[in-house]
């Protein structure tokens, strides 16, 4: 659209905009009855508003055909430079099409130029053009290689003869692929060296070598390497190369290829040329040495076989010769042949019999229960029957290499060398020895040997031992043994002892059964229980316990009363299943022992313990009636824990608590021992302390400490001379002013943890004891007093030695205070009532199954 145009919309877009508000007053002043003048048209825009909104209209009008004709230009130049765009394609098209026309007749070498990268299509045809080339040079390579592999066929199949063979096909080859010289060598297996075949174009002969070793020079490398060797750049100080054509010239270009068939050197072409040769024409060569190769082979095993023939032609006219002279050797080996077989037969019959024996023989020895050796005079084994295998548990190998003697010990060796000895001196006596050999399965047997001298026999030449294994005979001889001390012991046992069957009958009862029954031992042997008199709470006991072994096999132990001589009777039993060697219960062997003394000692020990429990339980009552409760510990520390637990019923551990104000005292106290010993001393600490701290005055934890240090030693009566008393406590005090909030602390042999903010200080109590016996010279202990201002959120605790001295844990080791140092640091912000069941839980889980050493008290204060 032209400018003209744009300029009319405009115009157009103008006049329709004042004709709107026109038309508008015309139609107002119509229906108002008012004239055309500039008077009623301010009224009617006085009258009505919209009229006045009417004047805008012809501004938008022009606005928008202002925009419209801007919309409109855009759109031209769109259409223009789309033109334009058609039209260059139209002869990009025109280009790509005449391209295309050439690369279809065939005209593959023109020159085309991509104008834009975007050219799609004249890529795709200039990549067309490009392969359809690249395929055309394929096909004429692939033309030339076939070409000349048929006139290497046709040169190869009128030939049957290597020589004239080598010539034609090296010259052949020379032309076809345009190469000045070459040689062709001929591989000959019965000298294993290369033969020159044939060589062209070459007239100086004498640089020619007629024969070449496999490995020597360039011909022989290439052969023994079984590649090519192909030379472009050869060097002038290169070592010389024994090259058939060139002698010492450097080539330009030199190929050797080597012919192999089914890995058998054939041959090698020795090639130079004026030119370098194309990687095309190497393979090409490399292609006609293996059609070479395969011909040669051929011919060679053709004229092999030819060889053959005529050496089997030969050879079938001497065998015929000798035909006749081997059927005469034949029917007199024949009659030779039958004599022997009949005299092999009858010498197998015998060696059959004999091997025979011998198996027999070996089997009788192997088997048998006795073992037989041999010895020289010299003592050393000459033979050892096949039964040491069952007997001693060896093979004769290893009793040759010594294990006859190793076995033995040193009292059986020092009877064995006796006997030899013996049989030495007197070789018409024999000599019998008893001893223990260790067994290859490592159990100890009892030997008898009886030892004969037959040096004088030529059959045996030597001393003949015959050993027999009398384990068993032993062992039945001590158990015989055994049962008469058994017997002796039984019959004068004070314990009742029977032997009673599953069908329960008495088959034995040893005499002791009359002093608790009454019933004579012969009367009670070979009856039934219920026959032989005894009470009916025995009976039924017997035949209960008879019942149960008879299903389990497993010794009992039970405890049997019963009324006899005016008295109850309490007896310990024991029932104890005998079992034959093949598993099966026989008898049981009842065993009573008489504990009615022991009894009536024990019911006297239950009674004294009874009332001793008693007198500690009434202690236990008192001790915890002077113990500050958990409710005073509440009304001085609300935030406060105390985790108290005795070894035993009563404690030598007690807390201590005195209130007097403002100050408050506490302490932990650990007296020495525990149980009654330690709760008595702890009574006689916990009145002394109550006496310091109800005078007047508010003394300090050190002054306590050193009165009550004093005050133990007088009650005890330490300071006399002859006391061997040395009991005494370690005591951790604190004094707390509620008002100042000021701590003291004094210690003996007990610390203080003050923790604040996560951060621990131990304050370490004095190194000395209170009470106890002092070393005459020295002084008495004199304890330090610590002062500590407290801050909201700190945290004392005070404990005895009972928690960090339990032994428990994984190892068995103690809990030690650095157990308790990480745990107080660890759960710093806790609160006490959680710290205390931390601790509880703690120390339950590191005792486990070990049992308690001491008692235990820890005390914790949050202020």
């Amino acid at each position: 659209m032209n400018n003209f145009t744009r300029k009319n919309i405009v115009l157009v877009f103008l006049l329709l905009g004042f004709t709107i508000p026109l038309l508008a007053w015309i139609i107002e002043l119509n229906r108002q009855g008012l004239p055309f003048t500039p008077f009623s048209l301010m009224k009617i825009h006085a009258n009505n508003p919209v009229i006045i909104l009417m004047l805008f209209i012809p501004v938008l009008f022009i606005i928008a055909s202002i925009m419209i004709s801007k919309h409109w230009k855009s759109q031209s130049e769109l259409l223009e430079s789309a033109y334009d765009e058609l039209e260059y394609q139209k002869q990009n098209i025109d280009r790509v099409s005449e391209f295309a026309k050439k690369v279809g007749n065939g005209a593959l070498k023109g020159d085309f130029e991509i104008t834009e990268y975007s050219d799609i299509l004249g890529q795709s045809l200039l990549s067309i053009r490009n392969k359809l080339f690249e395929n055309k040079q394929k096909e004429s390579l692939q033309n030339w290689v076939m070409q000349g592999k048929d006139k290497i066929n046709q040169v190869l199949r009128a030939h049957s003869e290597t020589k004239t063979m080598a010539e034609d096909v090296l010259e052949t080859l020379l032309d076809y692929t345009n190469v000045a010289q070459g040689v062709f060598y001929i591989y000959d297996d019965d000298t294993s060296r290369l033969k020159l075949s044939a060589s062209y174009a070459f007239s100086r002969r004498k640089f020619l070598h007629d024969e070449v070793n496999v490995g020597e020079g360039l011909v022989g490398q290439a052969a023994i390497e079984r590649d090519i060797i192909y030379r472009t750049e050869i060097p002038d100080d290169y070592m010389r190369i024994t090259s058939g054509i060139l002698g010492e010239k450097k080539p330009d270009s030199l190929l050797i290829v080597p012919l192999f068939m089914e890995d058998k050197l054939q041959g090698v072409f020795e090639l130079a040329s004026v030119k370098e040769f194309k990687p095309f024409e190497i393979d090409f060569i490399k292609e006609i040495a293996l059609i070479v190769a395969q011909v040669i082979y051929r011919l060679k095993t053709a004229k092999k076989t030819e060889r053959l023939l005529q050496e089997s032609q030969l050879l079938t006219q001497e065998l015929k010769q000798s035909e006749e002279q081997l059927r005469q050797n034949a029917e007199e080996m024949r009659m030779t042949q039958e004599e022997i077989e009949k005299t092999n037969t009858h010498l197998e019959e015998k060696i059959q019999e004999v091997n025979l024996s011998q198996k027999r023989l070996y089997s009788f020895l192997e088997n048998a229960s006795e073992l037989i050796t041999v010895y020289d005079a010299d003592k050393k084994l000459k033979y050892v029957s096949p039964s040491v295998k069952n007997i001693l548990g060896y093979s004769e190998e290893e009793m040759f290499e010594g294990k006859d003697l190793d076995g033995i010990n040193k009292k059986g060796r020092n009877l064995i060398n006796k006997m030899f000895e013996e049989l030495l001196d007197n070789p018409g006596k024999p000599c019998k020895v008893e001893y223990t050999f260790l067994n290859k399965d490592g159990t100890v047997r009892f030997l008898e040997t009886t030892g004969r001298n037959l040096l004088y026999d030529t059959a045996i030449n030597g001393l003949i031992l015959n050993t027999i294994d009398v384990t068993e005979r032993k062992r039945a001889e001590k158990e015989q043994r055994m049962r008469g001390q058994m017997q002796t012991l039984s019959d004068n046992s004070p314990d009742i002892i029977l032997r009673i069957d599953l069908k329960k009958t008495v088959f034995y009862a040893n005499p002791a059964i009359e002093s608790y029954t009454g019933i004579k031992a012969e009367d009670a042997t070979k009856k039934s229980l219920t026959q032989i008199g005894l009470q009916d709470l025995l009976i039924n006991k017997l035949n209960e316990i008879i019942d149960t072994v008879s299903l389990d096999k497993q010794k009992i132990r039970q405890q049997v009363s019963f009324p006899y001589g005016g008295e109850i009777k309490y007896m310990n039993l024991n029932a104890i299943p005998e079992i034959t060697e093949e598993g099966k219960l026989e008898t049981i062997l009842f065993i009573l022992h008489d504990i009615t003394g022991l009894k009536k000692i024990e019911d006297e020990i239950k009674e004294k313990n009874l009332k001793i429990t008693d007198s500690i339980n009434y202690a236990f009552r008192l001790q915890n009636a002077i113990m500050p409760s958990q409710r005073l510990m509440k009304e001085c520390f609300p935030d406060s824990f105390m985790f108290y637990l005795p070894r035993d019923i009563v404690s030598g551990d007690f807390p201590w608590v005195y209130r007097k104000k403002e100050i408050t005292y506490i302490a932990a106290v650990d007296c020495t021992g525990h149980g009654v010993p330690g709760a008595m001393l702890s009574l006689i600490g916990y009145f002394i302390l109550n006496k310091i701290v109800s005078q007047p005055d508010n003394p300090s934890p050190a002054e306590i400490l050193m009165q009550l240090h004093a005050g133990v030693k007088a009650t005890l009566r330490q300071d006399m001379e002859e006391s061997a008393t040395r009991d005494g406590m370690d005591v951790a005090l604190c004094k707390i002013d509620s008002i100042t909030g000021k701590l003291e602390f004094a210690g003996a042999h007990r610390p203080l943890y003050h923790v604040r903010n996560s951060k621990l200080t131990e304050y370490k109590g004095t190194r000395a004891a209170i009470g106890g016996i002092t070393k005459p010279g020295k002084p008495e202990p004199v304890f330090e007093n610590f002062q500590i201002k407290l801050n909201k959120k700190d945290c004392i605790y005070i404990f005895s030695d009972g928690l960090p001295d339990q032994f428990g844990g994984s190892e068995g080791k103690k809990y030690f205070p650095k157990r308790i140092k990480e745990n107080v640091i660890k759960n710093h912000d806790l609160p006490m009532e959680k710290m205390y069941n931390f601790f509880r839980k703690d120390f339950q889980q590191w005792l486990g199954n070990t049992r308690q050493i001491d008692d235990l008290l820890m005390i914790g204060i949050r202020f």
